[in-house]
């Protein structure tokens, strides 16, 4: 069984409405191979077309959402806002080593996410007519464009 990551949103995030993507990635550092990303999906189809892959095999799925760039200076500012939580990680890294293993937490978190899996069971994934569905509603909800 792999990995699925995605965002912890409130019930009320306008992230939710945005399309999702899906990156597959290897689960540990001995696999070495080039990213797959899927999408864009709506949130659920994304996070079923995940769970179900990761339940089969070793691999990690990142489920997040697309966000819509409309200048050059607010693509910079992601990447800044993304570097300094980059940087803000390392330091928790570094900080953990002084209270104990980092990789033992997420070994415990890794565990417990798998056997809430095995109680509950990978969420059937979206049949192809559902996923078109989605990407004609994602459609519409974009400027400019008409289904």
């Amino acid at each position: 069984m792999g990995a699925l990551v995605t965002l912890d949103l409130p019930d009320d995030s306008p992230m939710l409405g945005l399309p999702w993507i899906i990156t597959f990635g290897p689960l540990g550092d001995a696999d070495e191979w080039e990213a797959v990303v899927c999408g864009p999906y709506e949130r659920s189809h994304a996070l079923a077309l995940g769970e179900a892959v990761v339940a089969e095999e070793q691999l990690m799925a990142v489920v997040e959402p697309l966000l819509p760039a409309l200048s050059v200076d607010e693509i910079r500012g992601e990447i800044a806002a993304a570097q300094i939580a980059a940087e803000d990680e390392a330091a928790q890294i570094d900080s953990a080593d002084l209270y104990g293993d980092f990789e033992d937490t997420i070994d415990e978190e890794l565990e417990a996410a798998a056997e809430r899996d095995r109680r509950v069971g990978p969420a059937t994934p979206p049949s192809e007519g559902e996923l078109r569905a989605g990407f004609a509603r994602i459609a519409a909800r974009l400027p400019g464009v008409e289904g």
